[in-house]
């Protein structure tokens, strides 16, 4: 399949590139800045540009037979600082978006949501796709928005779609000096020799998924056919909690004991508890995650280690 990936020099997009690649695909990537951890993967075509010019945007989705949306101009913990720009910035341009998909005949659209702020402060534990979708931050709103736009525009114009609301992703090329993502910034911190700083007393619990799990069920999403009234919204996790106190003893057995952990004071956009039911997922998008956080923290560490920061 010819597939668009835009958002594709990211974190996520990188390594979902890099496994369509393998999958045998054909991949043009659109992206407003190079990857900052590895250099343009063989046999893909690279687009420079930004989500909000439509004339580049037309350009990018032309033969494009999947499109997946990674893209996303704002942060869970700043979206809040400026709301209006979040809706500029980010419904408004996938819209349009989505418009130049229906114009190319787009086959499948692959919506990056979030399952970390759609559902807000939820009231059972794990999180079915149906609970209540109650979000306290602005990103977790237009992420929501963008949900029913795709909805929207499958009942009218018969886009087909999924939508992926992905946990907490972790692993390789996930940036350690990022101002988000717990695990990659933890390790960044002690790669420097910095103290690890949490939010609040570190009994936060949230759902950790290792980044190879993640592009592999983004890919399953792309694949899956569903039924005229098959589910397309699917929570994409490990499926199990941990708080960010147990993340730091895991990042411990591989790193060793000297590890100094600083703790501030709370922040209102974070909810208690986060964790993920994931059995829709398993079945019908015939996926579940394999790599366990141990595991997947080695991995990342290994990572990180390799690239001398200081």
């Amino acid at each position: 399949m010819k597939a668009l990936v835009i958002g594709g020099n990211g974190f996520i997009g990188t390594n979902l590139v890099q496994l369509l690649v393998d999958s045998g695909h054909q991949v043009r990537v659109f992206d407003r800045y190079p990857s900052r951890f590895r250099g343009p993967i063989a046999g893909v075509e690279y687009m420079m540009g930004d989500i909000g010019n439509h004339g580049e945007m037309e350009e990018a989705v032309k033969g494009m037979e999947w499109v997946f949306h990674l893209a996303y101009t704002t942060l869970p913990q700043t979206s809040n600082d400026d709301p209006v720009y979040d809706i500029r910035s980010n419904i408004a341009d996938t819209v349009q978006l989505l418009t130049e998909c229906v114009k190319s005949k787009v086959n499948k659209f692959v919506f990056i949501s979030s399952g970390g702020t759609v559902y807000g402060v939820p009231s059972v534990s794990p999180i079915q796709e149906d609970h209540p979708t109650e979000p306290i931050c602005s990103y977790g709103i237009s992420k929501l928005s963008i949900e029913k736009y795709l909805h929207l525009f499958q009942k009218l114009y018969g886009l087909e779609y999924v939508v992926a609301r992905i946990s907490n992703p972790y692993g390789e090329l996930q940036n350690p000096n990022a101002k988000q993502g717990a695990i990659g910034v933890f390790l960044g911190n002690i790669a420097r020799k910095q103290p690890i700083t949490i939010w609040g007393d570190g009994e936060v619990i949230r759902d950790y998924i290792y980044i190879g799990d993640t592009v592999k069920a983004l890919l399953c999403a792309a694949e899956y056919k569903p039924a005229e009234n098959g589910p397309r919204v699917f929570n994409v996790g490990y499926g199990e909690g941990h708080t960010l106190n147990e993340i730091v003893e895991v990042i411990r057995e591989v790193v060793g004991p000297h590890v100094e952990v600083k703790y501030t004071e709370g922040r209102p956009v974070d909810v208690p508890v986060n964790v993920l039911d994931i059995k829709r997922a398993e079945r019908y998008l015939k996926w579940r995650p394999e790599v366990s956080l141990r595991n997947g923290v080695e991995r990342s560490w290994n990572w990180v280690n390799s690239l001398q920061l200081t």
